[in-house]
Order: structure tokens, then sequence, then C-alpha cells
């Protein structure tokens, strides 16, 4: 299944300029996402990180991982309307620099829920080579 900006508007919160995710190209409501990032010059956080070299801050990857992750868990019959919370981080590592021009590929899938807590796999790529790997914990809310 995929899904452009409105149709991800109507599943996650996440608004201009904190929508980080441009399209999903794959979804398995409650499983699995692979979605894009398109890495634009244009995006307030150039403004400072860093004027001199353009590079996409870590934390901005890894949100847009977890918003990937919110699309799958929200996406399930039973959540929507609600809110998912990015609960966690573990064994999270920047392997290289994303710049603008490069296009982001988020993977995310979902490999354990217990009740309101799911527990996922993260990985971006640029070009087919890792950019950053974690994995992620979310908290489905009202």
């Amino acid at each position: 299944m995929e899904l452009n900006s409105n149709q991800i508007q109507e599943i996650i919160p996440h608004r201009y300029p904190f929508l980080l995710i441009d399209k999903v190209v794959e979804l398995e409501p409650g499983h699995s996402c692979k979605a894009i990032k398109n890495v634009s010059a244009n995006e307030m956080q150039f403004m400072g990180h860093f004027p001199q070299e353009h590079v996409m801050p870590g934390v901005l990857m890894v949100e847009a991982l977890a918003q990937a992750g919110a699309v799958i868990i929200l996406s399930v019959p039973e959540n929507k309307g609600k809110i998912a919370y990015f609960a966690g981080i573990d064994k999270c590592k920047f392997k290289q620099k994303v710049v603008p021009g490069d296009t982001l590929e988020l993977n995310v899938e979902i490999v354990r829920q217990k009740g309101p807590i799911g527990f996922g796999t993260a990985v971006a790529t640029v070009n087919g080579k890792v950019a950053v790997q974690a994995e992620l914990k979310f908290a489905v809310g009202e």
C-alpha cells in the first residue's frame, strides 16, 4: 500500500515543518513500513546545521524512522485517531552523513507488541548504504 503526504497526515498528527515522511511506498499495517524522506537544502534545520556544510541532524533521521513506525501502529483500525508516542531508542548507530539531495529510505518493522507498547527495528539507508539503525519503542495513547 502506498500513501502520499495527505494520506500520511490522516494517520499521524505531524505537520510541517515536523512531518519528516514524504511518501510511504510499502505498508503492512501493524507490521512494517518502507517510507521516503527527500532531503532538501531549503529545510529549516539547514539554516543552523551546519551553514558551512549541510548535514541532516541524526535526531531528525531517528524521528523520521519513528514517524514511519507510528504509521505502522496507527494504521491498524483499533488505533485510528490515537497517538503513537516515541518511548525509547536502543542500539542507535549513525553510519554516514545525510545531506541535501539524498533520498533517505526508512524501513521499520514492528517485532513485538505488548498491550499499548510496541518494539521495532529501524534502518534508514541512502543509495543502499546504512545511514542510521536503531531499535525503537512506541506507546499508543489516546
